[in-house]
């Protein structure tokens, strides 16, 4: 008789368990309630009124421009990149750039395959011994909310102006950004165009180089930490 009414009680123990997770909200389901294994993803953090926004490691600029080598048929792009990128973008609350907003490069850690061209950029081109950064102030940002989100993809364009070889010109960053909430990054990669004439420059003319398009190119990789 003690045997079969423990065997009872088991029963109508694990019969009252099943009811009460059965009748349990979803997100309690799961081990560690809500947010934890088996529950529901926490919803990401509301947008902000404009943003702080200060360039990480993993933030490069690198240049791009079309070479023609003498004997060669086809054209090559030469690249050149530097990973000594600083500055930050304040966003404010009505969707404009803070004044003191900035980036700058280092122009003296410009690296390409070659280190004959690097010689030449550095010495003749840039001239980085009395020019030795490259410095954008942004003054206007399209494509970001005045509610700036949390996560999710934006086409932006950031429009300022550039100071290269102490020449400074109006230019346009086109691109991409990535918001992520969880790491509260902003990354992504944008592009502009100008020509060596604009800023002053000396095309590059060494060893078997037959030609180089005016056209430059500058890509910015960026990563911003977010507050």
């Amino acid at each position: 008789m003690f045997r079969r009414a423990n065997s009872a009680t088991a029963v109508a123990l694990l019969l009252t368990a099943a009811l009460t997770f059965a009748q349990a909200p979803a997100g309690q389901r799961g081990p560690g309630g809500p947010g934890g294994p088996g529950g529901p993803q926490q919803p990401p953090p509301p947008p902000t009124a404009g943003a702080k926004l200060e360039l990480t490691e993993g933030s490069s600029a690198s240049y791009r421009v079309t070479e023609q080598f003498v004997g060669i048929d086809f054209p090559n792009d030469a690249v050149g990149s530097s990973d000594k990128v600083t500055g930050h973008i304040d966003i404010l609350p009505d969707g404009s750039v803070a004044p003191g907003s900035k980036m700058v490069v280092d122009l003296k850690a410009l690296t390409s395959d070659q280190t004959m061209r690097d010689g030449y950029i550095r010495n003749r081109t840039l001239e980085t011994e009395k020019f030795p950064e490259a410095v954008f102030v942004p003054t206007a940002i399209t494509g970001v909310p005045k509610m700036v989100p949390s996560t999710g993809q934006l086409g932006v364009s950031l429009t300022g102006n550039l100071t290269i070889h102490g020449v400074t010109k109006p230019v346009t960053f086109k691109g991409i950004a990535t918001i992520d909430a969880r790491s509260s990054t902003v990354a992504g990669r944008a592009l502009t165009t100008f020509t060596f004439v604009d800023f002053g420059l000396t095309k590059p003319s060494i060893g078997r180089l037959a030609n180089v398009e005016d056209k430059i190119t500058i890509e910015l990789v960026y990563k911003f930490k977010r507050s």
